[in-house]
């Protein structure tokens, strides 16, 4: 456990010395990477440098970062390219009821900027589905094999 700074003794030569007893005590030995060049330090770097990096390593876009407002502006003008991988109408319609679903809760309670948003007609975007989605031949009903009768059920009563 790290030990409180004592009142006399700057900051700065506190924690030299905790740095150097650590390393006396081998706890920087056998890190990962030890011996190898920081990554990206050949790299020119900007402002937000490191809001790149996090953003790569983490596996996100920009588009994260922006607010909900243009977040679901860019969402309803993709909405076409999103809906054009769907197999089934009922997946299209599912989608688009979150998203109207969403910019209504954004309705509610609008955050800066205001971008006019208004919630996506359902019909409108399966038809513009269908007409781009190849038909998919009809399914032939299923037959249904004869019921058997049961041992409790008896036979016919007429009899």
């Amino acid at each position: 456990m790290t030990e409180r700074k004592p009142s006399g003794m700057s900051f700065e030569s506190f924690i030299d010395k905790q740095i150097r007893e650590a390393i006396e005590r081998g706890e920087f030995d056998d890190l990962p990477g030890a011996g190898k060049p920081l990554p990206g330090l050949d790299k020119p770097h900007d402002d937000q440098w490191w809001l790149k990096g996090y953003l790569r390593r983490e596996g996100l876009t920009a588009e994260a970062l922006l607010p909900e407002s243009l977040q679901l502006r860019k969402e309803i003008d993709r909405l076409p390219e999103t809906v054009r991988g769907f197999g089934r109408e009922e997946e299209v319609r599912a989608h688009v009821k979150q998203l109207n679903r969403r910019i209504a809760e954004w309705m509610r309670t609008p955050t800066p900027p205001h971008v006019p948003l208004a919630p996506v007609d359902v019909d409108a975007v399966t038809d513009q589905w269908r007409s781009v989605t190849p038909a998919t031949p009809a399914a032939t009903p299923r037959q249904e094999a004869p019921r058997r009768r049961r041992w409790w059920q008896g036979r016919d009563r007429g009899q």
